[in-house]
Formats: C-alpha cells, sequence, structure tokens
C-alpha cells in the first residue's frame, strides 16, 4: 500500500513540474529563433528585467525589432528599464483577441504600474482599434497613439504573447517621446512612352501622276519668279506682257498699199527720163 502511495505521488510530482514547464514564461527563449527581435533580448538581460518577466505567469510584451528599438538603446540605462517596462502589459493578448476589440479605447496594465511609480497613469497604455488597425500609446491625456500592431510573433496561451508593433512608446514622465518616422517615398510614376509620328498623308492620284511622268529625282517645276522692272515698278504679269508683244508686231508690219503707189510711180519717172536721154 505504501509503495503505491509513493508511486502516486511520484508520478503527480512529475505532471506538476512537467506542467509548470510548459506553463512557465521564457521571454528569452521565446524569442532566440527571432533574430531580428535580439537587441530587444539583450536589452531585457542588460536592465536585469529578464527574470522578472519570467516570473510572471501572464504576460504580453510589445516587440521592437532591432531597427524600431534603435532609437532608445542609447538611454541612460535607468531610463530605458522604465521604458522597456512599459512594453509588458500584465495580461494575455494575441491577434484573435486584439482584433476581436471594438471600436473603442482598452485600458493595459504594464509592468512599470506595478512597481508604484507610475504617475498621471504613465503606467498604462491605451490600446484602440481604427479603420481596422490596431494602435498602442501612453496613457496620459493627450498622448498620441502611434505604435501600431504588426503581427504576433509568439503564442503559448494564456500565459505568454509577443506582437510586434511599429515604434517605441515612451510615456510622459520616462523620457524624450520618439517622433513618428516619416512614410516611405512615394515612387514617381515612369514616365510615358514617347508617341509614334504619325504617317505622312498618301499623295491623291493627281499627284500621283505628276511625280509620275517627272524624272527620277527631279523636284517639281515652279513659275518663275518676276523680275522688277528698271522704273520700280512691279513687272507686269505674264497675260499683260503677252498683249504688248502682239502690239510690237502689230507695228513692225509691212507698209500699206499706199506707200507702195508712191514707190511705182517714181520708178516709172526714172524709167522715161533714162529713155529720153538715150534718144538725144
Amino acid at each position: 500500500m505504501g509503495l503505491k502511495a509513493s508511486s502516486s505521488l511520484f508520478c503527480l510530482a512529475i505532471l506538476l513540474g512537467v506542467s509548470s514547464l510548459v506553463s512557465s514564461v521564457n521571454i528569452t527563449r521565446a524569442l532566440e529563433k527571432y533574430p531580428e527581435f535580439s537587441t530587444m533580448v539583450e536589452l531585457f538581460a542588460k536592465t536585469e528585467l529578464t527574470p522578472i518577466i519570467n516570473k510572471r505567469q501572464t504576460i504580453t510584451v510589445l516587440a521592437l525589432t532591432n531597427d524600431a528599438i534603435g532609437s532608445i538603446s542609447g538611454r541612460p540605462e535607468e531610463e530605458l528599464k522604465n521604458i522597456l517596462m512599459n512594453h509588458v502589459v500584465l495580461d494575455y493578448y494575441d491577434e484573435l483577441k486584439l482584433k476581436a476589440l471594438k471600436d473603442k479605447t482598452t485600458l493595459l496594465t504594464t509592468l512599470y504600474q506595478s512597481t508604484g511609480l507610475g504617475q498621471q497613469q504613465n503606467g498604462f497604455l491605451n490600446c484602440s482599434k481604427t479603420n481596422g488597425k490596431i494602435y498602442f500609446g501612453s496613457a496620459v491625456k493627450g498622448s498620441p497613439l502611434t505604435a501600431e500592431y504588426v503581427t504576433t510573433v509568439f503564442r503559448n496561451p494564456y500565459n505568454l504573447s509577443v506582437v510586434q508593433v511599429s515604434m517605441p512608446i515612451v510615456a510622459p514622465g520616462l523620457g524624450a517621446p520618439v517622433k513618428v518616422p516619416p512614410p516611405p517615398p512615394m515612387t514617381p510614376p515612369p514616365a510615358p512612352s514617347p508617341k509614334k509620328a504619325g504617317a505622312a498623308p498618301a499623295p491623291g492620284p493627281a499627284e500621283e501622276e505628276d511625280y509620275a511622268d517627272a524624272p527620277p529625282g527631279a523636284a517639281p517645276e515652279t513659275a518663275p519668279a518676276s523680275a522688277p522692272s528698271e522704273d520700280g515698278s512691279p513687272s507686269p504679269a505674264p497675260e499683260n506682257a503677252g498683249k504688248k508683244k502682239m502690239a510690237a508686231a502689230d507695228e513692225a508690219e509691212p507698209p500699206s498699199s499706199a506707200s507702195n503707189t508712191g514707190l511705182s510711180f517714181g520708178a516709172v519717172l526714172v524709167l522715161g527720163f533714162m529713155a529720153s536721154f538715150a534718144g538725144f
């Protein structure tokens, strides 16, 4: 009987031990397969937050990539520790739970609030869903919600969830705020391709006949330009020049019949004078 009881207690102890290992929180192991979050893991260890986080039974870590966390990694250690504690939520939120939130603001308690140092709600975060996107920000009045939810990196339901956010959250009183990065530059639209020159219109039938009669390479004949006259007046048009030529031809015609009769009478007188001279 005692042997059976001992065996039962031994098995129960093993089950409890395995259960505690499975359900325990270990932020280092959760992120060791994701090198893009290695800087945050190092900063947790540097600020001695790793053992504090791992003691919690239910948490959500708002993780930052190496590039995103670079804007705060160089700050004093105490300031950096307070900022990092504000990225550890004392509740479980994964993608399903976040997307199930209604379009209203939800208040989240962070690890910084548990220290008793929080003032004016800078140990709390606001989580809001707007136009299908989820944003986080400090719960201090007037603080912007600028850290956008990106994706769920790791989830061990109801114990540990690691969700990626776009930028650090620095609550008023914990340090200088981080400027929102500018949006990526817009790519200019490609330049339109040059339009092809339109083909010249085909010549009409009459033009084709004129080009066919002309010798190869001959340019079409053009009327010669009229030269100005000596007195500076414009030269007459071709039609007027033709009329003047006809008038000149009329003036050059042979003498009339009266002038011919006068010539014949003179020739008779000469012949008669020569005949009488021969008779003497």
